[in-house]
């Protein structure tokens, strides 16, 4: 029951004390909250989305494409098919051709009614018969006049009020290869977008864990730093009861005095570059600069480090490093851009097909009505003279394609050496490690032996106060030499391309 009980009140103060703590942040919580709060992530993704549109824009290229055209004309004049003379012969057509035979016909009237006269006709009957023929004529003039008005309105175009629509199909069947390259084009730029968010997602985590890995230096520095504080007062304490006793002189006094304000100073200085420090951290991600935050691994007795033992993998750098797969991106490109440029020296064939309408139309005459008809058929576009335009565009495109090599050759190199470099450097800092840990048991040793024979008095102060600042260095090395594993491995896990 009193274990129980125990057990209760224990849980209930660390209930309290995490409460307590507004943000209790690991590395693993820093970084998540870093990647959402980044904004050029955020440019990142919608890069992504982008290059994912475009690739499906491109798609579309392959399949017809059907547009509709509308269009209305005002003219202030009309087209005549006609000219105004041809116009007033066909509408005086009778006139102009009775006006013509009525001389032969009146010369053959006298003729055909003298021969009647002869025959014994009787003039009355004669002059009935002259009278009918010239009323036909009058009629058939009039007739013909209405012909040819007839005639004059139906060439008439009207076409003042012009209205006209279309609906085109178009279904690429050959373009040169551009159709195609351009699709590639948009694939490798979709995976260049992916690749630039790996890359801004590396540098991201990279510099959170850097910011993380310096806050939690700094909190153990300044725990390092108070109990220094406490220590150099312990013994500027005991020193100066020696003073009142005679066995140690005011200057040894001073000396210890002047470290500890040395070690007031160290602390105030340690204290503000943590500050800074957790400033730094919670701009990264995305909290108030004065926010009251917490890490797991800065209360930590000791920091936990596990050290490896690094293998020289250039050719998994070399596969992994989004900047290279950027720069292998930018190649590809420059390569489907050479081929469309290409495709404008390539015969283009597309089949087209419609339906089109008029007001007014000519199907059957010129009519005041819309009309329409169907259309299908192929176009072929055959470059024959260009002045050396594409070629010119091809061979700068090239240009552009080995200058991409060439920096990609170039940033190959770079990683190698710098892989080769961050391997080396946490191989130097797991030495480090274990000469700084050496180096903590000897000053732990050295102060101990300084500290006792200070308290025998066979030791004079100046000797203790050297033992301190050596234990003091010591310490700070040892917390130096942590971090600097962990932030080598973090350098060495970016050299790789697998800081996820």
């Amino acid at each position: 029951m009193k274990k129980y009980l125990a057990f209760s009140l224990w849980l209930l103060a660390f209930g309290s004390q995490t409460a307590g703590a507004q943000h209790l942040l690991s590395l693993d919580s820093c970084r998540a909250m870093a990647l959402r709060n980044n904004k050029q992530m955020g440019v990142s993704q919608l890069k992504q989305e982008v290059a994912t549109n475009l690739r499906k824009s491109a798609r579309t290229k392959y399949l017809p494409h059907v547009s509709a055209i509308g269009a209305y004309l005002h003219t202030s004049e009309e087209v005549s098919i006609l000219n105004d003379q041809q116009k007033a012969g066909l509408s005086s057509l009778g006139t102009n051709v009775m006006g013509a035979v009525s001389p032969a016909v009146g010369q053959s009237m006298a003729n055909f009614g003298t021969l009647m006269s002869q025959l014994g006709i009787p003039a009355d009957a004669i002059q009935n018969m002259a009278g009918q023929l010239q009323q036909n004529m009058t009629e058939m003039s009039g007739n013909m006049n209405n012909m040819g008005k007839n005639i004059v309105d139906a060439f008439r175009t009207d076409t003042r009020n012009i209205w006209a629509g279309s609906v085109m199909v178009t279904q690429p069947v050959f373009m040169g290869g551009a159709i195609v390259a351009l699709n590639r084009l948009a694939d490798i730029n979709e995976e260049m977008a992916t690749n630039s968010s790996d890359l801004r997602r590396q540098g991201v985590l990279y510099s959170t864990d850097q910011a993380y890995w310096q806050v939690v230096s700094l909190k153990h520095k300044k725990r390092l730093a108070e109990g220094y504080l406490e220590l150099v007062k312990k013994f500027d304490h005991d020193v100066q009861r020696m003073i009142d006793e005679g066995v140690a002189t005011r200057s040894d006094g001073l000396s210890v005095s002047v470290k500890v304000n040395e070690a007031e100073m160290a602390l105030q200085k340690v204290d503000d570059g943590l500050v800074l420090s957790k400033m730094l951290l919670c701009q990264m991600i995305g909290l108030p600069l004065k926010e009251d935050i917490t890490l797991v691994d800065e209360d930590s007795e000791n920091l936990s480090v596990v050290t490896l033992q690094p293998q020289l993998e250039v050719e998994q750098a070399i596969e992994n490093r989004p900047e290279l797969k950027v720069l292998g991106n930018t190649v590809d490109m420059t390569r489907q851009v050479t081929n469309i440029l290409k495709a404008g020296n390539l015969p283009q064939v597309a089949v087209v097909g419609g339906y089109s309408v008029s007001n007014p139309n000519v199907l059957n005459g010129f009519e005041k009505k819309f009309g329409g008809l169907w259309n299908v058929g192929v176009l072929v576009r055959v470059p024959l003279w260009n002045w050396g335009d594409v070629a010119y565009k091809v061979r700068a495109s090239k240009g552009a394609t080995a200058i991409a090599n060439l920096e990609r050759e170039d940033v190959r190199e770079k990683i190698e050496l710098q892989v080769n470099q961050n391997t080396f450097k946490v191989d130097e800092a797991n030495k480090r490690l274990v000469t700084a840990q050496t180096g903590i048991e000897r000053a732990n040793e050295n102060l101990r032996i300084a500290n006792l024979g200070f308290s025998e008095g066979v030791i004079a102060p100046t000797v203790v106060m050297e033992a301190q600042t050596a234990w003091l260095q010591a310490q700070s090395q040892l917390i130096d030499a942590q971090i600097n594993v962990k932030l080598s491995q973090v350098d060495l896990q970016k050299s790789l391309g697998t800081l996820y």
